[in-house]
């Protein structure tokens, strides 16, 4: 499955542990990421990770083109409720777009880890049968 990942600056530590603690099923996956935290997911890890531009940037309008197209399966957004972001528009319609598309979403920790670990049950393997890849 392709995996996006993204985090506001102040998660972004907290993304580069989930993804430690969760390599070896993310390793699976096809990963893409915003650029900072996409690098930061791949330095740290060694995932092989497709970075985006930054977020700010236009990282999360590129990741929402793929939502559209049906090139993403599941996105991991680690979120920071308590500051303001600049580019909030696009992250708005970044999580319309998920829910629009029926793409599943996390936007903090704990549903990531109910996502991932559901991921490698075969929970999300509807994804395969609903939008089936060309």
């Amino acid at each position: 499955m392709n995996i996006a990942i993204t985090a506001h600056d102040k998660k972004k530590e907290v993304m580069v542990q989930f993804c430690i603690a969760y390599k070896g099923i993310l390793e699976k996956h096809c990963l893409c990421a915003t650029g900072t935290t996409g690098g930061l997911v791949a330095d740290v890890t060694g995932l092989e990770v497709h970075r985006f531009l930054s977020g700010s940037q236009g990282g999360d309008q590129q990741i929402g083109a793929r939502i559209a197209y049906n090139e993403i399966d599941l996105v991991l957004f680690f979120r920071d409720p308590l500051t303001a972001q600049p580019h909030e528009p696009d992250v708005n319609t970044l999580l319309r777009l998920c829910d629009l598309h029926n793409i599943p979403l996390a936007t903090n920790l704990a549903t990531a880890e109910v996502l991932v670990r559901g991921l490698d049950r075969g929970d999300l393997d509807w994804r395969e049968i609903v939008n089936p890849k060309k």
